[in-house]
């Protein structure tokens, strides 16, 4: 879709900085990110969202999975499906939050809300 910014990203049409390729994902940086690592894992095919039929939500989280094994530590593993679950770009993204006791980033669900 040459409107989504996710899918020019991933046809090398707009910027960002690739962590990590593989045949079917893309792993970048955002462009806010909430913490240091803080990376977004994006199947290559344009889907919406986790719910999408086929293979590319399952490629996705494979891809998400490798890399935070292979960061290591704790980490939040976050993604959304629909505007009233909070997602904004519709298409399927998986965030990679690594996490440290007393960083200070309270998620929307958390008591610190």
């Amino acid at each position: 879709m040459s409107t989504c910014v996710f899918c020019q990203i991933v046809q090398g049409q707009a910027p960002a900085t690739v962590v990590r390729e593989w045949p079917d994902a893309l792993a970048f940086v955002p462009l806010g990110p909430v913490v240091p690592g803080h990376t977004l894992v994006v199947p290559k095919a344009h889907v919406a969202d986790f719910t999408a039929p086929g293979p590319a939500p399952t490629l996705a989280m494979a891809a998400a999975s490798e890399l935070a094994r292979d960061l290591g530590g704790s980490m939040n593993l976050i993604t959304s499906a629909g505007a009233p679950a909070t997602q904004t770009v519709f298409h399927l993204h998986l965030h990679l939050v690594p996490r440290a006791a007393g960083d200070g980033l309270a998620l929307p669900w958390t008591p610190a809300r």
